[in-house]
This record gives structure tokens, C-alpha cells and sequence, in this order.
């Protein structure tokens, strides 16, 4: 058995994924706009994660925009049989590098079409729409118009899955009286909770919890309690954070990004660790320290 697939799967769609997979996000230039500082680098990262088994792979054509996905057909068009690339939608980006709102039928067919264009497929696997309401925090208010566009693509053969991005339960709710709602990704780690109880119901549901930042994103994971509980695992505070995650939930598929092959095998080799019930429950503090 490689490491890999020490991490388990679950499905997404009607796909049986490995549950610790690859962002692709990364791969872009600095705050995720214009192209990598090294391409060949960032080809080679999408290859060994390939070959060392990862079948998730999660992108947007709104990172770079259109470099991720770019790269990514690059580096491994065509395709093996077994992968499955998920994509977002829902958000354009300006000229600054600004992130706004796109959820008109005009932007979100063009984005599919985007999609389909620079990753070379006929068909998209998994989109997710992107809430936007509130870029920081999910927001509630009804998703029903932009889904609906999303459901009228995915009718006339361009997409099989739909996924929900940065939302909350009643939107989800919301979305499943609209279509099948496959994935839902939204910002969660061992300092950022507050999807707790969702992911246990989208578990009851069948449906898989894809965190984003599970690292913390923009600001990296800092506790002296996880550096503490690495040090007696000896492994890397990284390390410790994403296995934490696989043995929180089963239906929770990891996509840790990077565009450092070191790093890659780093995260790769997390499928390995297995965190003891005492020191879970020692990386639980964290986020009770943190909300106090």
C-alpha cells in the first residue's frame, strides 16, 4: 500500500477519490495572480503528485487567472482515468488583482467554457459555485438564481457535479431542493471551527467537506501547542495539522497546496501519521483557546 492510500477515500460524484489530494491554487504568482516565478518547478509538483497516487485535484480558472488550470493541461493532458479535477466558479478577477462577484448567466457560462478550454476537457467533473456575498465569511441569502444557471449547464452535458463553495447549511439545504449538491468546500483547521456540526451532517448525507486553508491559508497554523505535539510525533507542525483533519470527519478530503516538490512530499507522507486519542484531544485546545 503506498502512503497515499493510508489516508483513505470517499466518494465525490460518483467518484471514489484518496482522501488527501492537491490545491492547485498555489501554482499562481504571488496572491494567487499572473504566473509562477518557476513554470518547470510547478509542472513537475502537478506530475509527482499524480504519480505518487493523488486522484483530487482542485483548481479555478480564476486563479491567475487561467494559470492553474493551464498548467495543469500541461502537465497532465491527457489525463489518467482515475483523476478528477474540481473546478470553481462564481468570482472574476480585476486588473489589480481584486476578487469580485460574477454570477450573472453570461459570466458563469463563460467560466465553464473557460474551464473546459484550458484544463482540454469535454466535460467538467466537479464545479463548485462560489459564494460570494461575503468575501470573508460565508453569508446568508439565497443561492437560487446563480445555482440554477449552474444546474441549466450541467443539464445541456458540460458538467457532471455540482458543489457549493463558502456557504452555509441553509444554503445548502437550499441547493439540494435544486440539484444534487456533491462537495462542500469552505474554510476550516484546527484554529477555524465553526463547521463543526456541518461537516458531521454533510457526513450523515453522504456528502464530502473539502476545507480550504486547511493549513490557514494567507496565515500559516502557528501554536506552540501543535509545534509541541509534532515534536513528540516527530513530525512537522504541517504534518500534525493535516492529519488532524483526516481523522476528524471521514468524508473530509484534504487539497493542501504548494509549489515546492519538498513540500509535496511533506504533505504526501501525512497519510502515514496516525495522531493519538491523547494528543487529539491536546490539538483540540486550540481552538477552544483561540475562541476564548
Amino acid at each position: 500500500m503506498s502512503n497515499i492510500e493510508r489516508s483513505g477515500s470517499f466518494t465525490l460524484g460518483d467518484r471514489r477519490v484518496k482522501r488527501l489530494g492537491y490545491g492547485a491554487m498555489q501554482l499562481a504568482g504571488p496572491g494567487v495572480f499572473g504566473p509562477p516565478k518557476d513554470p518547470d518547478t510547478a509542472v513537475a509538483v502537478l506530475r509527482e503528485a499524480v504519480a505518487s497516487g493523488v486522484n483530487h485535484i482542485d483548481t479555478s480558472d480564476f486563479y491567475g487567472p487561467h494559470v492553474t488550470n493551464r498548467l495543469i493541461r500541461e502537465a497532465l493532458h491527457p489525463y489518467r482515468d482515475d483523476l478528477v479535477i474540481v473546478t470553481k466558479i462564481g468570482a472574476l478577477r480585476g486588473s489589480d488583482a481584486s476578487w469580485f462577484p460574477a454570477f450573472s448567466r453570461e459570466e458563469m457560462t463563460q467560466a465553464v467554457h473557460d474551464n473546459l478550454r484550458n484544463l482540454g476537457l469535454d466535460v467538467l467533473d466537479v464545479v463548485n459555485l462560489r459564494i460570494m456575498f461575503d468575501i470573508h465569511h460565508p453569508a446568508e441569502g439565497s443561492i437560487e438564481a446563480p445555482l440554477t444557471i449552474l444546474a441549466d449547464l450541467q443539464r445541456q452535458g458540460l458538467i457532471r457535479h455540482i458543489g457549493l463553495s463558502h456557504v452555509t447549511a441553509k444554503q445548502v439545504a437550499e441547493g439540494q431542493g435544486i440539484t444534487e449538491i456533491v462537495c462542500v468546500q469552505n474554510q476550516y483547521n484546527l484554529a477555524h471551527r465553526d463547521d463543526d456540526a456541518f461537516i458531521d451532517e454533510l457526513a450523515r448525507d453522504g456528502i464530502a467537506y473539502v476545507p480550504f486553508f486547511p493549513l490557514g491559508g494567507f496565515t500559516p497554523l502557528q501554536s506552540s501547542t501543535l509545534s509541541d505535539v509534532a515534536a513528540r510525533l516527530g513530525a512537522t507542525p504541517m504534518q500534525v495539522a493535516l492529519a488532524w483533519l483526516l481523522q476528524r470527519a471521514p468524508n473530509i478530503l484534504l487539497i493542501p497546496g504548494t509549489s515546492s516538490l519538498e513540500h509535496l512530499r511533506q504533505n504526501l507522507a501525512t497519510a502515514e501519521l496516525v495522531l493519538p486519542d491523547h494528543e487529539i484531544a491536546e490539538l483540540d485546545r486550540i481552538a477552544r483557546v483561540g475562541a476564548a
